[in-house]
C-alpha cells in the first residue's frame, strides 16, 4: 500500500446529522470509522440558528452546537475525523479507494455516503447577510418562528407551493414571487395555493435586494418586463428554488436519479455492494435533521451487518446491482 494510503474498516463521507450518527453507531460497533467530513464540516445545520424540532432539546439548540455535540459524542467512542474533501473515488474493487485533497487516500472495506444537498440561493449579498435572521430555505424547519408576520416565498415549483401552504399556518399573508410569467408547479399544487385566501402571487418578478439591517424587513423587487422596481414589506423570506445534491464526485460511479440524488434500494444500499447512503444525499422528500440522523443509524447498522457477513470471505471485486 502506498505511503499516503490508509486502510480503514468504514469510511463515512460527510459530517451532517446522517454522517455523525453513522459515525456514532459504527464507533460503538468498534469499526473505528474515519469520517471524511468535508470543508466546511457539519452540513446545513452549521448555517441554522435555532433548532427547536430536534428531540431531546426542549429549550431548542443552535445548529452549530448540535453538530458539535454529535461530533464529540462520536469521537468519544473512537470515531476519527478528517476535515477534508473527497476528490476522487474508485469503487470497482474492494477495499474501496477514496482520495482527499490534502490528507492522502483511504482504502475502506465499506463506505457510507452522507454528503447531503445544498439549498439553491438567490446569490444576493443582502441574502447571505441575513440567512438565519429572517431568511430560510425550509418552512418545515423554521415556519414556527414567523407567527403573525407577512412572509414571501421565492419559487414557482411544487416545493414553493408546499412551502407557501405550510407557512399559512403561521403567517398572516404569504406572497409567492416567481421570475417567470407562469408557475412550474403541478396543476393540483397550483390550484391548492391559488385557492388559499392567505396566498398572493407576484409573477414576472424577481428579488433584487433583501431589506433590513439585523432582520428581514422587506424586499426590493424588479418587474422582469418593465424593469420597474418596488418594495414589499415582509418579515421573512423563504427561498424555494431547489436543492443541489452533493454527488458530483460519485457521478459515473454510483447510480443517480434525474435530479442527481443517489438511488438506494433495501433502505440504504446503493448499486455498489458495500457502499451505503443516508440523509439528504438520497432523500429529497423530508430534508430534516432528525430524519437524516435516523437514516445514518440505518446505514451504519446495514454496513456493520454487511461487514460481519463477509468477515470470513475473501476480498472480491465490487459489484454493481
Amino acid at each position: 500500500m502506498p505511503a499516503d494510503e490508509r486502510a480503514v474498516r468504514v469510511a463515512i463521507v460527510g459530517s451532517g446529522p446522517a454522517g455523525l450518527t453513522a459515525a456514532l453507531y459504527c464507533a460503538r460497533a468498534e469499526l473505528k470509522p474515519v469520517v471524511l467530513s468535508g470543508i466546511p464540516p457539519g452540513g446545513q445545520l452549521l448555517i441554522t440558528t435555532d433548532v427547536e424540532n430536534y428531540p431531546g432539546f426542549p429549550e431548542g439548540i443552535q445548529g452549530p452546537e448540535l453538530i458539535d455535540r454529535m461530533r464529540r459524542q462520536a469521537e468519544r467512542f473512537g470515531a476519527e475525523f478528517v476535515d477534508d474533501n473527497v476528490t476522487q473515488v474508485d469503487f470497482t474493487h474492494r477495499p474501496f479507494l477514496l482520495r482527499t485533497g490534502t490528507h492522502g487516500s483511504f482504502r475502506a472495506d465499506a463506505v457510507i455516503v452522507t454528503t447531503g444537498a445544498n439549498a439553491r440561493w438567490l446569490e444576493l449579498p443582502s441574502e447571505a447577510r441575513l440567512r438565519g435572521h429572517g431568511i430560510s430555505a425550509c418552512a418545515t424547519c423554521d415556519g414556527f418562528f414567523f407567527k403573525g408576520l407577512e412572509l414571501a416565498v421565492v419559487g414557482g415549483g411544487d416545493t414553493a407551493m408546499e412551502e407557501a401552504l405550510f407557512l399559512t399556518n403561521f403567517a398572516t399573508k404569504v406572497t409567492v414571487i416567481h421570475r417567470r410569467d407562469r408557475l412550474r408547479a403541478s396543476p393540483i399544487m397550483q390550484q391548492r395555493a391559488r385557492s388559499h385566501p392567505k396566498i398572493a402571487f407576484l409573477l414576472d418578478t424577481e428579488v433584487v435586494e433583501v431589506l433590513g439591517a439585523d432582520k428581514v424587513e422587506g424586499l426590493r423587487l424588479r418587474n422582469a418586463r418593465s424593469q420597474a422596481t418596488s418594495e414589499l414589506k415582509v418579515g421573512g423570506l423563504f427561498v424555494a428554488i431547489g436543492y443541489v445534491p452533493a454527488t458530483d464526485v460519485f457521478r459515473g460511479v454510483l447510480d443517480l436519479d434525474e435530479k442527481g440524488y443517489l438511488r438506494v434500494h433495501d433502505h440504504t444500499r446503493t448499486n455498489v455492494e458495500g457502499v451505503f447512503a443516508a440523509g439528504d444525499v438520497n432523500d429529497h422528500r423530508y430534508r430534516q435533521a432528525v430524519s437524516a440522523a435516523g437514516a445514518g443509524c440505518m446505514a451504519a447498522i446495514d454496513a456493520e451487518r454487511w461487514l460481519s457477513e463477509r468477515a470470513s470471505s475473501p476480498v472480491r471485486p465490487a459489484t454493481a446491482r
